[in-house]
């Protein structure tokens, strides 16, 4: 059963979902959908057309959907996702896209902690840790189980690959390849999330592999030698493909 607090503004064109609460001075807009389970503690503004999914938890100042901070966009409804199981802390802000070619996205299982902003368009994976104070651009991608430290500011349209972990206050003007650690200002390739891999189970081989494909990076500046070295000596995993994939695909460059 819904729980509903009585300071707080619900449209009645909004769906909520069974067991939804909403705390006090929480204002939900026409569009919003929210999953079952979902908690709001309180004062959480959602608005423009959001769908959140199950179980999520928002806490006291979260704003959600409330246009976005580009000069170009003109007004119309944008959409934003949200899946499930995901925590929101308190005073962060999620902006909707830029128009409607675009949607701005927040995976499963993450966890966006206090006054982290997460720019319009942008993708966000699931199992992404995102912590205090991250400025998130437009356009920007995480990719599944990423870790951005705090204060880190990531430039529009860098992609950050799978289980790659990024260290506070770093600024991020490049690609960082997935797999991978980066810190610095402007940040700098360091080597390979090795913790972060074993605690996915990954195979001691891999990491292996994965560390001699960052060493081919930070020693060949040519891309096509290093794509060339990267396939032929550094075995044919899932997660060498993926590697070789991202300095393949990059348009703004990589970390190095």
């Amino acid at each position: 059963m819904k729980k509903i607090h009585n300071t707080a503004i619900v449209s009645h064109k909004a769906e909520l979902g069974d067991d939804v609460e909403v705390g006090p001075f929480c204002i939900i807009g026409d569009d919003a959908v929210i999953g079952t389970g979902t908690r709001l503690i309180s004062s959480v503004n959602i608005d423009g057309v959001t769908k959140i999914g199950k179980s999520c938890v928002m806490l006291p100042g979260v704003c959600i959907g409330l246009g976005n901070q580009d000069l170009k966009y003109k007004g119309e409804k944008t959409e934003i996702l949200i899946g499930d199981n995901t925590t929101v802390r308190e005073y962060a802000t999620i902006n909707s896209a830029s128009s409607r070619d675009y949607k701005t996205t927040l995976g499963s299982n993450c966890l966006i902690m206090a006054y982290s902003h997460i720019g319009h368009d942008s993708v966000i994976g699931n199992n992404v840790v995102i912590a205090n104070n991250a400025a998130i651009a437009g356009h920007v991608t995480i990719q599944d189980f990423s870790i951005i430290g705090g204060i880190v500011a990531i430039h529009q349209f860098c992609v950050i690959g799978e289980s790659s972990i990024i260290g506070g206050c770093s600024k991020v003007v490049q690609d960082v390849l997935p797999f991978c650690m980066a810190d610095g200002h402007p940040a700098k390739l360091y080597g390979v999330n090795a913790i972060g891999l074993k605690r996915r189970g990954k195979k001691p081989e891999v990491i292996s592999h994965l560390k001699k494909a960052v060493r081919i990076v930070k020693l060949t500046q040519n891309l096509r030698k290093i794509i060339e070295k990267i396939k032929t000596e550094c075995g044919d995993s899932e997660e060498i493909i993926r590697f070789a994939k991202a300095i393949e695909t990059s348009e703004r460059g990589f970390c190095r």
